[in-house]
Order: C-alpha cells, then sequence, then structure tokens
C-alpha cells in the first residue's frame, strides 16, 4: 500500500455507520464573538544547543506533562437524507434501526495542551469537528467538559475553553528559531491509554505536502500514534513549538514521519479566534510559484531563493503597487522568502490594512516595493482555425499543436475571456515540452516573454531560436470540480537527446 497522511484524531469509536446534516456551534449562546487577547507565556530565545545531552529527561517532561490534557468528543448520529428510520419494513431488509432516542453516538479521543491560566486550550480541528460535546481529563484527573471556541479548517487548529483554577499553561518558544537535530518531545494521548512521552529528533521543517490551505508542518521521528493529535511537540527546554497533527504511514502506525502544526502559526490561530471570533489572513493577489533550476537559468536568477510571481490579480493590492508577473520576491518584511509556500504563509501573517515591505527582482534590478494587505476575499478569483505545429528540428516546441481561440473553444475548457493567447491542442507525450508540464487544455500566453496573439504567429517565434530552451507562460483553465487553475512559467528544454 502506498503512504497515505493519516490526521490522527481521534482513535474513533464508531458507533453510527453513517451522518450527515449540519452541525451545532458550541459556542455558548449569547456570548460575544470578540474577547480579551490571552495572556500566553512566551519565551522567544534561542535554543541551547552547546553541552552533552543530559542522563535524564524527567525534567523537561514534567515541565509540560501538567500543559498536556486528554480530549473526548461525543456526538449525534445524523439521519441518511432519504432513509425513513421509523419505517416499519426497515428490519425485513437486515437493518433494524434503535428506537428514536436510544442511537449510540460517536465517540472519539485526542489530545490537547493547555495556553493560558484561565482555561484556553489548542488542539487539533480534525479532533473535534462535528463534536456535539467535549470534555478534557487533566493531569491531576479533573473532568471538564470544553467549549470550542472557534476552528480553523485552514490550518487544521482549534481552541477550547474550560473554566477551572490552577491550571499549568505551556510556555511558547519561537518556532521559527527550531533547527533540523533539536532535540523533540511528543507528549499526548496515543490510543486512548493515558499521558505518553515520546522522543525524537526534528526531521525536516517547511513540509507542505498535504493539501492544507496554509501548512508550514514541523517534521519529526519522535512517535506519534492514534490520539496523539492535539498534543504538545516541545524542545528540550520543555517549550512548545507545535500542536502534533498527521503522520505518512504505510502501515496506519507510526514509522518514524510525523508531522506538527509550528506554535508560531497556532498562536496566531489562537489569539485571532479569541479576539475577533475569525481567522483574518493578509491578501495581495498574486499567484506564487517556485524558482526551479531551469527557471532560474531562463531568468538569469543568480540563485533560487525567493517565489517567482506568474500571476498579478488585476485591481489587486499587488497590482496597484506596481508588481508584475515575472518579479521574484526575495524578502518580505525584512525575512528572505524561501519558496512560494513561505511567500503565502507570510502574506497571511500580515493583517489587513498594514504595510508588507517586499523586496523583489525584476530583470536585472532589485527595488523595495510597499504594498498595502488587505483581506484576503472569501471567494477570491485566482489571477490564475485549423491546427498548426511546430515539428522540424530547427525548430521548438516540437510536438505541441496549437490553434487560435475562438469563442466555441473558450467554452469547452471554460477560459475566461480576459485570458489572450493560443489554445494547446495536442502534446506529444514522448516531447520534452510534455515533461515540462506542458498539457493540452493550456493557453500559451508568452513565449520567451513575447505575448502571442495567434497560432501562426506563435509557429513563426519557434523557428530558429537563439538556444534550445523556450519559456513559457501558460494559463491553466479551472477544473470542472473548482481545482486547480491558473498561471505559471514553464521552461522547455529541448537542448538533450530525447
Amino acid at each position: 500500500m502506498d503512504s497515505a497522511w493519516v490526521r490522527w484524531p481521534v482513535l474513533a469509536v464508531a458507533t453510527a455507520s453513517l451522518f450527515l446534516g449540519a452541525l451545532p456551534d458550541l459556542r455558548a449562546k449569547g456570548e460575544p464573538e470578540k474577547g480579551t487577547p490571552p495572556k500566553l507565556q512566551v519565551d522567544a530565545k534561542p535554543l541551547v544547543r552547546e553541552g552533552n545531552l543530559p542522563r535524564s529527561f524527567a525534567p523537561v517532561v514534567q515541565k509540560v506533562s501538567s500543559s498536556v490534557v486528554q480530549v473526548f468528543t461525543s456526538s449525534r448520529p445524523r439521519p441518511v437524507p432519504g432513509f425513513n428510520q421509523e419505517d416499519p419494513f426497515n428490519p425485513f431488509f437486515g437493518n433494524p434501526q434503535p428506537r428514536r432516542g436510544a442511537q449510540p453516538r460517536q465517540q472519539g479521543a485526542g489530545s490537547g495542551v493547555i495556553v493560558s491560566r484561565d482555561g484556553y486550550l489548542l488542539t487539533n480541528n480534525h479532533v473535534v469537528d462535528g463534536a456535539d460535546d467535549v470534555k478534557v481529563k487533566l493531569s491531576d484527573g479533573r473532568e471538564l467538559p470544553a467549549r470550542i471556541v472557534g476552528r480553523d479548517e485552514k490550518t487544521d487548529v482549534a481552541v477550547l475553553k474550560v473554566n477551572a483554577d490552577e491550571l499549568s499553561p505551556a510556555t511558547f518558544a519561537d518556532s521559527d528559531r527550531i533547527e533540523v537535530g533539536d532535540v523533540v518531545f511528543a507528549v499526548g494521548n496515543p490510543f486512548g491509554i493515558g499521558q505518553t512521552v515520546t522522543m525524537g529528533i526534528i526531521s525536516a521543517t517547511s513540509r507542505a505536502t498535504f493539501g492544507l490551505p496554509y501548512e508550514d508542518f514541523i517534521q519529526t521521528d519522535a512517535a506519534i500514534n492514534p490520539g496523539n493529535s492535539g498534543g504538545a511537540l516541545v524542545d528540550a527546554d520543555g517549550r512548545l513549538i507545535g500542536i502534533n497533527t498527521a503522520i505518512m504511514s504505510r502501515s496506519g502506525g507510526n514509522q518514524g514521519i510525523g508531522f506538527a502544526i509550528p506554535s508560531n502559526i497556532a498562536r496566531d490561530v489562537l489569539e485571532a479566534l479569541v479576539t475577533d471570533g475569525k481567522v483574518t489572513r493578509g491578501y495581495l493577489g498574486v499567484l506564487p510559484q517556485d524558482v526551479t533550476p531551469a527557471l532560474a537559468r531562463k531568468l538569469d536568477l543568480k540563485d533560487r531563493g525567493g517565489a517567482i510571481l506568474s500571476e498579478v490579480t488585476p485591481k489587486s493590492p499587488a497590482e496597484k503597487a506596481g508588481l508584475e508577473s515575472g518579479d521574484v520576491v526575495t524578502e518580505i518584511n525584512g525575512k528572505p522568502v524561501r519558496d512560494a509556500n513561505h511567500l503565502r504563509l507570510e502574506v497571511a501573517r500580515v493583517k489587513p490594512g498594514e504595510m508588507a515591505n517586499l523586496r523583489v527582482r525584476r530583470e536585472s534590478d532589485t527595488k523595495l516595493v510597499k504594498v498595502t494587505v488587505r483581506e484576503r476575499p472569501e471567494d477570491e478569483e485566482l489571477s490564475r482555425s485549423s491546427k498548426t505545429q511546430a515539428s522540424d528540428d530547427e525548430s521548438t516546441l516540437n510536438g505541441v499543436g496549437v490553434v487560435d481561440l475562438t469563442a466555441q473553444n473558450r467554452r469547452q475548457y471554460r477560459i475566461p475571456e480576459r485570458i489572450k493567447g493560443v489554445l494547446v491542442i495536442e502534446v506529444e507525450e514522448s516531447s520534452p515540452a510534455w515533461e515540462a508540464g506542458l498539457r493540452a487544455g493550456d493557453v500559451l500566453l508568452e513565449l520567451n516573454k513575447k505575448t502571442v496573439g495567434s497560432a501562426d504567429e506563435t509557429v513563426r517565434l519557434t523557428e530558429k531560436p537563439k538556444d534550445r530552451t523556450t519559456l513559457l507562460k501558460v494559463y491553466t483553465p479551472q477544473a470542472a470540480n473548482g481545482a486547480g487553475g491558473g498561471t505559471r512559467f514553464l521552461v522547455v528544454d529541448e537542448s538533450r537527446p530525447n
């Protein structure tokens, strides 16, 4: 079986086969959406990395163990639409239904971390998603009802609140300062057996391969198993650096590849949900792309750092500030930009109305661009004849067929009127263009930085090229299910023999 991403909950006891329908909000009725920011304990100094390992990590574990709780959830089964549970004929079809009021409940268990003395806790969204009732069990044995303050599906973070005295909150570290090789401890409730501590190291940082809109996972080999979700990942000083969330596994159990949400991201979500009742993210209106080695060579970039803007949305903050497609953003607010995902994360952390200072490379120049960030729209539109084919050895884009854009093929491929270029109708699978990622249905917008308006013009631009590599700017229409779409750069290298 292939490796899979497993988000560990819930150690679920599935007593209901299927439930659908709206889920209630566990906020107290009449409670205001906005509140006072929680008072958190933060220790942002870097970890001391010199010296020998101690013989025992018991003092570290004692520092954090009272902050980690067990989270128990319960939910009522939802009726299946179109299925009458009181139909007297149901038992005759081998599916007897329990009486109304006697239906079993769905149970689950996970972990959580106390982060303030007045009772705020962090856990995963997937631990409490769909729950009607939530309770937590503290390390001293107390069991308390918990209220869901808010949930953020885009980072898989949820905030709970309990009313209790003598709580021991965890201290936040600055997760931006962690390094691969640092010793870490995962504390949680695996398999519902009670609080358990496992030890490992940080295996990698900035993992972003699991499909969440905003992810920057810490990877660790500290054992994480079902029920660990929402628990603490702490450093060798016992400070919170992450919220354990998922594993990658062939078997469904721990295989040494676990993932945690960095504490800085969790902290931002916590403060937003408590103070505003929602998470508001900054928006520039750009579609960033990683700088590959091929793009770096073709664009004469000295290194691969930064993110290239493949598209700038019309009337967006980015366009108003003068940013253009093809610009490479290397810094934001003084921080070096590693890649496209890092740029998205840093932009999201800027509060709407505030200024983002971007260092940008355009051609051979470097400039500082100030952009006033606005709130990210909910449903943002991401700025995303006969056959003619170049096919002789003196041309580039061999194996690619293009036609002019018409009203008919625009409708067929869902291409907006604002997109100007030529439609790709064929790409041979053995061609370098296919290897670069060009596909039928894409629209060629530019060829070696020159806009293309017709199929004939495109073919002329491929004849007698200066070299055998071609820089393409390509628009890919959004799929019927709403997935994908947008603009990107591709480099087709035909200098290598097939």
